[in-house]
This record gives structure tokens, C-alpha cells and sequence, in this order.
């Protein structure tokens, strides 16, 4: 998609085009994220588990990339988000994570 010379057009509210212009945009690939937050920002870090073997005690994660929105952003994306989930678990079933966001055989003690 990043050399496609043509960017897709989307109908927002109240009638505004949006030109999404592609042409700038890396693909990364991530499979840990992390949020912190101030007043008045919301950061995301997103990195990759560099640990193999799930039985050690520590992890590393090298991190690649961090977004960092404002907090209406930030809500505009936890709906996203909350959406496609929904639709990925009516289709393929529920993911199971606990609550540190670690999931299958990978947990830490």
C-alpha cells in the first residue's frame, strides 16, 4: 500500500473528504504494547518479545516504535480497537488474555 499512487477516499461526518495519503507510511510489526499517560497525552510503545524460551524469569522486548496521541485520539481508538476485536472474536472466537496481557504458554511467574 505505501507506493499506491492513488490515496483511498473515506466520507467523514458532516460531509468531509479524508485523503488517507499513504505514501510516507512503514509497516511494523509488534506483538507487545505498552500505554503510559499524562493530561494531556497518551503514549503507546510497541516492540517485539525478543525472548525465546518462556521458562526464564526475564524478558526482553525491544522496542520500535511510539505513538503519541491526545486523549480524544486516544478514545477514538480505544472504540476502533474495541470494535474490531469484537468482530475478530465473533469470527474466529474469544482471545484468551489474562490481565497482565501475557497470553498462551509465554507466562511469566
Amino acid at each position: 500500500m505505501a507506493n499506491n499512487k492513488e490515496s483511498k477516499v473515506d466520507q467523514a461526518a458532516g460531509g468531509t473528504k479524508v485523503h488517507w495519503d499513504d505514501s510516507k507510511m512503514k509497516s511494523t510489526y509488534a506483538n507487545v504494547c505498552n500505554v503510559a499517560s499524562t493530561r494531556e497525552e497518551v503514549t503507546l510503545l510497541f516492540g517485539t518479545n525478543q525472548t525465546w524460551h518462556s521458562g526464564g524469569k526475564e524478558v526482553t522486548v525491544e522496542l520500535s516504535d511510539r505513538i503519541i496521541l491526545n486523549p480524544y485520539a486516544a478514545k477514538r481508538l480505544t472504540g476502533l480497537l474495541n470494535a474490531v476485536v469484537e468482530q475478530y472474536e465473533d469470527r474466529f472466537g474469544k482471545i484468551d488474555v489474562d490481565q497482565r496481557g501475557i497470553h498462551g504458554p509465554a507466562k511469566l511467574a
